[in-house]
């Protein structure tokens, strides 16, 4: 990618993000990068491409750093749960004040035919997956329905974070998970 380019999809992300997808057009990319719209549309080919290259940055490099904390925590289903939580907190706290970008992106893009679509859909499935593994790891016939409970509480503590609705609503939803993984395995 050209120096031009990855300024582009740097503004890009950060406009998205503080200002929403709809709310931001090429022109304004186009200035905070310091680029013209040529460049924008010789590299990108359309706003919307730019958003699936946003979007898909986003999640490796998320994928990237929950791996990292997964890989750095205890081997216990306790640990790694916990690992998940942690790591939300601290890329929330980091990169994600206004709640988690794909529920955000979401609530703008939520036709099935958006090539963005299977991004945001595919980090959820992901990390649906994800839970669901570490739950099977204490209850091999209850894995399904604790890793959609821990998902959802995940979820939620993301959009209460991003609403600023309380302190800390990542930490008590990983403590709620943690109480919820104990109970399951105490089976």
């Amino acid at each position: 990618m050209t120096p031009g380019a990855q300024r582009a999809l740097e503004a890009a992300a950060r406009l998205f993000y503080e200002r929403g997808i709809h709310a931001v057009g090429v022109d304004l990319i186009a200035a905070e990068a310091g680029v013209t719209k040529k460049t924008l549309y010789d590299r990108f080919g359309s706003k919307e491409q730019i958003v699936v290259e946003y979007l898909a940055d986003r999640d490796e490099r998320w994928r990237a750093f929950l791996a990292q904390r997964l890989d750095a925590a205890r081997p216990t289903s306790a640990g790694r749960l916990k690992a998940v939580f942690d790591a939300s907190r601290a890329w929330s706290a980091r990169h994600s004040s206004k709640g988690c970008s794909m529920v955000n992106a979401h609530a703008e893009i939520s036709d099935p035919s958006h090539p963005a679509y299977p991004i945001i859909t595919g980090q959820k499935e992901w990390m649906l997956a994800l839970f669901t593994d570490l739950a099977r790891d204490v209850t091999p016939d209850g894995a399904d329905g604790l890793g959609r409970t821990l998902m959802l509480l995940h979820e939620g503590a993301l959009v209460a974070h991003g609403l600023n609705v309380f302190a800390d609503p990542i930490g008590h939803a990983g403590e709620q998970a943690l109480v919820l993984l104990a109970a399951a395995e105490a089976r």
